[in-house]
């Protein structure tokens, strides 16, 4: 129940606005005759219902998961990119999935503009005098949407599985209700007729067709991003029991309807209700859209994580807002960013009909990018060449017409989500690559363990009672800050434990591989932590793991101490260009401070500036 109404929120409510796009585009190829066009566009989006999210994604790729989780980023960790070194073939393919996990920003600002805006769209035609009410509405709406966020989605996410059940069941009931009066339509069943459109359609006109279908199965990505919250069970039995065959009804009435009735065609949705019903039908499908906005948001929100994680953007605030539920998280830079992304795609394009335009391009390129590396992971964990090359292959044929129809919008709104996609790839491949920088100049400025416990040893350095620990983004050598604070204060506590966070690409760490330890010289530890991406990144809760000679007592009492460090973009080291370097310099300095996102608690915090210059 929880994943149909989480998973399935956005592409079960996509016949609001993709059927009655894709007959418009249509018409040219069958003289104006909107019954023919009908029938023709149903079998399109029917069988792409089948063949991309159905085959592809419920039985194909949702078997490369990662201990679990799906997405972009899991199959990067999968396919070992996160070291890659520069110019090698892993580098490129960390290139290329950073900008598929970039596409996902751009659909989630398409999203809710286009799901909210369709559904209250629906009072232009029950009461035509208040279509000048649609925009304020829809931005009324999306602002309360996201000013909610930071309250999480813990009490929303109970209702979500038994709205989107009564919404396909109410959506199915009224596409049964239409092709009982005109059953020829089935044959749309058939692939058939979309077979025959595309023989018969010049290409121009089948690539506008065919970019308009593609808005069916938009959503359909949800299905492996969100498989690790859910199992690959449900989120399956969720689409073939109860999403597919209401979806497929709906848009067999849809067909019905304007077989029956060609006037609909700008009403092809709300015209299967009844006029009793239009009003309540608006307002259920103003509720499903925002539980679709919602869900996207959401996924937003846990890739960001995931990003920080791994080390792919820097460290935001992020608030876990359920106890019982570790992947509820909210992030509030990535919130308004998102928000303000939104309310400028509502008010920039003004309808629904502009913004499928808009909508599309975004997610055929990641559908494009997932085949491609699930191609790879399949051929990582050893299956035929010869059998991924033949059946991706395919997959990925498909993906790159819906691709190319969708580019013929390039210039009408496809241009909006790429530049949210290009800017945010260009920031995560620029952190990266700075933070590079940054460890090169830590190493040229760490000391040795054994040079540093000789110069204890000689100088007069006094060990006072307690337990020290250095945080170091290294697992070997001495951390700046400890080396810092012994040349200026002379002392140092008789316990020190070196900590280094490793962030593993698996979700979660299993207990014995959370912590290792090993005794070093006059009281050093090196103490290494393992988390994996989805977990929160706590020091003091992960040290009791740990097998060192502290007592839990002193473990409470702990002084943390980390190197608070200053970059500064000098001209005269070789690196990036300047104005990227200053643009990594500025993410630096507004990134969460580094004990707040370690979950240490400030009492407990020391921070000893260093100057490092890249």
């Amino acid at each position: 129940m929880a994943a149909l109404g989480i998973v399935y929120g956005d592409i079960g409510t996509s016949p609001l606005y993709a059927f009655k796009a894709a007959v418009h585009a249509a018409l040219g190829s069958h003289g104006g005759n909107v019954g023919v066009a009908a029938t023709g566009v149903a079998s399109l989006v029917i069988w792409s219902l089948i063949l991309v999210v159905s085959i592809k994604y419920a039985l194909l790729i949702m078997r490369a998961d990662n201990h679990g989780e799906g997405g972009v980023v899991a199959m990067l960790a999968l396919l070992n990119t996160r070291d890659a070194p520069a110019g090698s073939r892993r580098a490129a393919l960390l290139v290329l999935g950073l900008v598929g996990a970039a596409l996902l920003y751009g659909d989630g600002a398409i999203t809710p503009a286009i799901s909210v805006l369709s559904a209250v769209e629906g009072l232009k035609t029950a009461a035509p005098g208040l279509a000048h009410f649609v925009l304020p509405i829809t931005v009324v709406i999306l602002i309360g949407l996201f000013a909610v966020q930071s309250r999480g989605t813990g009490f929303i996410g109970r209702i979500f599985g038994p709205v989107m059940l009564s919404w396909f069941v109410t959506i199915a009931v009224l596409g049964i209700g239409s092709i009982v009066q005109a059953p020829q339509v089935l044959v749309a069943l058939s692939p058939i007729p979309a077979i025959g459109f595309l023989f018969h359609a010049p290409p121009v006109e089948s690539f506008a067709v065919l970019g308009a279908v593609f808005l069916a199965v938009t959503g359909g990505e949800a299905m492996y991003a969100d498989m690790g919250h859910f199992g690959r069970t449900p989120v399956r039995l969720a689409w073939f029991a109860v999403a597919l065959p209401a979806i497929v009804l709906n848009y067999l009435g849809q067909a019905a309807l304007l077989t029956l009735e060609p006037g609909q065609i700008d009403n092809a949705f709300y015209g299967l209700a009844p006029g009793w019903a239009q009003y309540p039908m608006i307002a259920f499908a103003t509720v499903a859209t925002v539980i679709a906005s919602q869900a996207i948001i959401s996924g937003v929100f846990s890739l960001t994580q995931q990003s920080i994680q791994l080390g792919f953007l820097p460290r935001l605030s992020v608030t876990h807002t359920a106890r019982e539920e570790s992947g509820q998280v909210y992030v509030a830079l990535a919130n308004w960013l998102l928000a303000l992304a939104t309310l400028s795609a509502v008010l920039t394009f003004r309808s629904s009909d502009a913004l499928a335009g808009a909508y599309g391009i975004a997610v055929s390129g990641l559908m494009a990018i997932s085949t491609f590396l699930a191609a790879l992971v399949a051929i990582r964990w050893g299956y035929s060449v010869v059998l991924v090359v033949m059946v991706n292959g395919a997959l990925m044929l498909l993906d790159l017409v819906f691709f190319s129809s969708n580019a013929t919008k390039l210039l009408e709104g496809g241009w909006f989500p790429l530049v949210i996609a290009g800017v945010v790839a260009f920031l995560m491949l620029t952190w990266r690559r700075g933070i590079g920088f940054v460890e090169q100049a830590r190493v040229g400025l760490r000391e040795s363990e054994d040079r540093f416990v000789a110069m204890l040893e000689q100088q007069e350095i006094a060990r006072v009672p307690g337990v020290a620990a250095f945080l170091s983004a290294s697992t070997t050598g001495i951390p700046l800050a400890l080396a810092t604070h012994v040349r200026h204060n002379k002392s140092l506590q008789k316990s020190v434990l070196l900590v280094s966070v490793v962030t593993e690409e698996i979700p979660t760490m299993p207990i014995e591989r959370r912590a290792e330890a090993l005794a070093l010289a006059a009281g050093f530890w090196r103490v290494i932590l393992h988390f994996g991406f989805m977990e929160d990144l706590d020091i003091p809760t992960r040290l009791r793991d740990a097998r060192t000679d502290i007592d839990d007592a002193d473990l409470e009492s702990i002084s943390y101490y980390i190197g608070h460090e200053t970059l500064v973009a000098d001209r005269d080291i070789a690196g990036m260009w300047p104005w990227r370097e200053a643009l990594f310099v500025w993410m630096q300095r507004n990134a969460t401070p580094t004990g707040a996102s370690f979950g240490i608690a400030s009492r407990q915090l020391i921070e000893i500036g260093t100057e490092i210059r890249i």
